[in-house]
This record gives C-alpha cells, structure tokens and sequence, in this order.
C-alpha cells in the first residue's frame, strides 16, 4: 500500500470505530476525519468542501424541506386519519400502517415519514390498549424498506445516483430504483406484518399499553422536598413502604446539586433535597400527591401558576439536545419548561437529570404550560408522542402541496428539469404560499446528515483516486476468485449490509459505490447491478439501533433492547437478499 493508502484506510477504520463507540456525533466525526485528511494531504485542499455543494447533498437538504411542507399542509395527516383505526386487529393494524409507511417513504425522506407516522401509530396502540413495540418495529422497518423504491426516498439512492453520475456521465432517474426496490418493499413489508413482529421477545408482546404507555421503560425522575413535606425528618428507607404503595422506586437522593452515596438508604431528608426516583408517570404523580412532593422547577419560581401539564416527547437525531443537557441549555430559564424525567431503555444511569448528557432515542418526560410544551419541542427537534396536532397548520392548502410536489417530481422525472432545481422550486413555492414558513426552513434540515455527507465526499474521492477502492475491490474479487459474478454480487450486499448495521447508511453508500464499480470494472460486466446491490444494502440497516435513524427514534418508546432488533431484522436481511440479486440482474442484466 502506498502512504496515502494507509493514512485514508487508517482514518476509515478510526471512523468506523468511533461511529460505533458512538461516544460523537457522526457529523463530528466526519468532519474531523476530513480536517484530518486535509493536514495529511490525502485531500487536495481545492477539494475541501466540494462535498458540501455537491448535488447529493442539495437534494437531501431539499428533500427534507419539501418533506416538512407535506407535513405542514395536512396531506400526511389526511391520508393517516383516514386509514388508522385502533379497532382493527393487529396483523390488519400493522400492515396499513406498514404499507402507508413504505407509500409515504417512496415520496419524503424516510425519518420524515416514521416520524409523521409514529405518533398516530402509538395513539392507536393506546385506544387498543396494546404495546407500542408490536407495531413500532415493523413501522420503522417499512418505512426503511419504503425508501428504496425511489431516488428522493432515502440518502444512498441519492449518493450513488450522483456517483453514477460522476463515474459514468449519466445519473439515476427517479423511478431507476423502482422495479428492485418495489420487490424488496413488497416483500418486506408482508414479513413485518404478517410474520416479524410475533418474533419480539416475550414480554414485549405482554406490555399493556393501554394501562401505562411506557411500561417498558419506567423514567428517572428527579421531585422536590418542599417546605412542609411530610417527608422532611425522615431517612429515605422510611418511605419504602409509601413509595410501593405509589408503585415508585426511590434510588437517590441529592443535596445542594451532588448526589449522596449510594441509595442514601440512611440520610436524613430535609427541605430542598431532591429525591430521584424511578417511575411511570402515572406513579409519580401518584407519588407527588401522597409524600406532598413537588416536580423540580415548579417550586422555584421559573414556572408560574398557570395549568401545567406533562408531555412526553423523543429525542430525534438531529435534535439540538444531542450531547448537552437541559442545565446546559438552561431549558427552564429560556423556554419555561422544565425536564422531570428521562427514559433511556430501562437504563438506570448516577447523572443529575437535568445534568444528563442526552442521546437520541431518549424519552423525555417534560413539565410545561401547553404552548410553551409545543414550542419547545419544535425548537429543540423533539418528537411529541403524542397526536397534538401542532404539526398541522395549514389543511386548506394539503391538494396544493401535493400538486407542487408532483409537479416537480413529474418534471424530473421526464428529463424536463434537473432534480436539485425542480426540488428547489417546489421549496420555494413552499416558502411563497407560506406553506413551509420562511422560520421554518432551515429548521427542516438535518445538519447533522448534511455535515457528515459533505465531510465523506471528499474522503471517497480520495479513497478513489489513490488507488484505495481499487485494493478493496481486488481483495473482494480474489476472495470469490473463481465464482460468478452473481455470487460477487451477493457478497457485495452481503458486505455492506454488514457495515451498514453498524455505521450511518449514508456514510457507507459513499465508501462502497467507488468499490462497486471497481468490481464491476475487474469482473469486466456493467456496473448498474452493482451499484443497485450497494444502494439496497446500504439502506438495509435493520440488525441493530444505530444502523439508521429511524431505529435508533423508535428504540425509547417502543421499550427496545439493543438485542431486540436481530430477532425481526435478520430473517428480513436474508429475505432482502432472496429478493433482490434475481431482481438486480433481470432489471440490470450483467
């Protein structure tokens, strides 16, 4: 290997284990990999930021735009409400939802129709009183599968459409991805709802949603000693026995900001001690009520009088609060509510609430007058879980968002306009007729998706043009030395799934698409089918929670295990596979 080999394959491998130590952000990361990458000279300092105007990622940005118009309008919400009813049985439940999730994905950013969708699918788990992990799985897993029937429908069809673009002279079309990803699609979402979801662990399938949404994943909560509480002179093992009574579990108490040894099973309460218990919101009320505590915020002056109430709302990826704290943003002195509680898959964790660095899949339990809870939540990128209908602002304009929409899809499509400035019309026709609001735009974006792709451009150009994907496509071709391109084919999806379970999708479209036709390159075939295998596997991310975003979004409120996800994901991989290498090479013969 040369020594710029090395350098990127060294910095390829420190990426690859930091995204899944997941200590940083992604975005982070990449953009530390690419600094990284400038100071060793691997990448021409002319092509430092090329990634961040390059066309793959104007469209995603654009996308996500048009995406929260369709939200706004009320076309999502129409077509939801029409369809979900919570009386239905929940194998007939799970595959409408499941087929509108894969529907809408091929049409918006897949995150962006899983997170329209949730809410609604979780109301509905609610009314039948079932657990939400029966059907959030298979939701989040149809909307994945959704994304690949089209090139707008998830990041790497976006990023080897480009590539294909780049290499070739000639990019992808809109409805290219269709044939294999509609056989893919189909399939999927028949498993999820006929077969996948009877195969969660047991006592996911007891949960009884409709008693306590969040039984799976009680809160850590952090309540107030006020003056004249009957708790105060008490050690906190004496109030065991009123805590079970509330069906609360007291495991700590903190004192002027530090938290006290262990469980501070001896220590004597006194007024101001905050007693950080672990319960269901329905529980610490309950609890509230009989030990005459009080939620912390409340009693100190920044919440006035007026009718508080709770909200429960999920830490997105994109959220601001990723990596900080309520205390850091000072939550409570900026946008008068307070952080009560946090559910983080029946994790138990020694950080002060309102010091706790946060992560994307946490449930936060929010206290709040309403329209300061529906504010703060669209601020700081948080996913009410629950339908309030502050999403929807404008319903007389659903047909004409539509319209726009198609309009610009059809323009595309046909050749008439290219995709990045069809899009970029359509967004500000948006903006024009108010339908997404000028506030509102740049808030629709995933910076953190954007940063990370325009930070892996340049690195994949890099690994091309030193030769590097040449090695890794020689090493895969003298691994199958003898075998038929087809099997090189599958080895190639078989490759990426891998990766792509264990780092973002995005980032693993960019690695492998110059790898792809490298081998198609040495196999002497075209490399159309080799592309398409990567852009299947690459949005294939169903084995664990950190593969794609919509499973880590799902992972809090559905009470999930890190293991939970391999039980349906697996057999959904393998059928992908089945799937997908005869449709690959009948639509793109080698």
């Amino acid at each position: 290997m040369t020594p710029d080999q090395i350098v990127l394959f060294t910095l390829l491998f420190l990426v690859f284990v930091l995204l899944i130590w997941g200590r940083w952000r992604y975005d982070l990361v990449a953009f530390v990999a690419l600094l990284a990458a400038l100071l060793t000279g691997v990448v021409p300092v002319d092509e430092a930021f090329s990634g961040f105007g390059h066309p793959a990622t104007v469209i995603i940005a654009l996308v996500l735009i048009v995406s929260r118009g369709l939200s706004n309008s009320g076309a999502i919400e129409m077509v939801a409400r029409y369809l979900v009813d919570a009386s239905r049985k929940l194998s007939t439940h799970i595959t409408i939802m499941s087929g509108l999730a894969a529907g809408l994905s091929a049409l918006m950013n897949n995150v962006a129709a899983l997170a329209l969708l949730m809410p609604v699918d979780m109301q509905a788990a609610k009314k039948a009183g079932r657990s939400p992990s029966l059907s959030l799985m298979p939701l989040s897993f149809a909307s994945i599968l959704g994304g690949m029937i089209t090139l707008i429908g998830t990041p790497p069809n976006i990023v080897i459409a480009e590539f294909r673009g780049d290499a070739l002279g000639e990019s992808y079309r809109m409805f290219d991805f269709a044939p294999v990803g509609l056989a893919c699609a189909a399939v999927g979402v028949a498993y999820v709802a006929l077969i996948g979801w009877r195969l969660l662990p047991a006592d996911r399938k007891s949960a009884d949603a409709g008693k306590e949404l969040f039984e799976l994943a009680d809160y850590i909560a952090e309540v107030r000693v006020p003056e004249g509480s009957s708790a105060i002179g008490k050690r906190v093992r004496d109030l065991d026995e009123q805590a079970a009574k509330s069906d609360v579990e007291i495991i700590g108490l903190t004192r002027r900001g530090r938290r006290l040894p262990g469980l501070a099973r001896i220590a004597e309460i006194k007024a101001g001690d905050i007693l950080v218990l672990e319960a269901s919101p329905d529980s610490l009320e309950d609890a509230l009520g009989a030990l005459k505590l009080e939620y912390v915020g409340k009693g100190e002056g920044e919440l006035g009088d007026e009718d508080l109430i709770l909200n429960e709302a999920v830490v997105q990826e994109s959220s601001r609060l990723i990596g900080r704290s309520a205390m850091s943003i000072r939550m409570l002195y900026r946008y008068r509510v307070a952080l009560v509680g946090v559910s983080r898959q029946g994790k138990r964790f020694r950080d002060n609430v309102r010091k706790l660095e946060l992560r994307a899949g946490d449930v936060l339990l929010l206290l709040g007058a309403d329209e300061r809870l529906a504010d703060v939540t669209g601020r700081l990128g948080l996913l009410p879980l629950a339908d309030r209908g502050q999403r929807v602002i404008q319903r007389d304009k659903a047909w004409l968002a539509v319209g726009i929409f198609g309009a610009a899809i059809v323009a595309a499509s046909i050749g008439l306009i290219y995709l990045p400035i069809a899009l970029g019309c359509a967004t500000a026709l948006y903006v024009f007729l108010n339908i997404v609001p000028i506030r509102d735009v740049y808030d629709s974006i995933e910076w953190p998706v954007i940063v990370l792709l325009g930070s892996m451009i340049p690195i994949g150009g890099a690994l091309q043009s030193t030769g590097g994907t040449a090695l890794i496509a020689g090493g895969i071709v003298d691994i199958s030395a003898g075998a038929s391109p087809v099997f090189v084919l599958a080895l190639l999806i078989i490759v990426t799934m891998t990766l792509s379970d264990v780092m973002n999708n995005t980032a693993t479209a960019v690695i492998a698409a110059p790898i792809a036709v490298e081998i198609a390159s040495r196999l002497g075939v075209s490399p159309d089918p080799f592309l398409m295998a990567v852009a299947v596997a690459a949005s294939c991310a169903f084995l664990t929670p950190i593969g794609h975003k919509n499973n880590t979004l799902i992972m809090g409120p559905g009470g999930y295990r890190f293991g939970d996800y391999w039980r349906m994901g697996l057999p959904l991989e393998i059928l992908v596979i089945i799937v997908s290498v005869p449709m690959i090479i009948t639509v793109w013969p080698l």
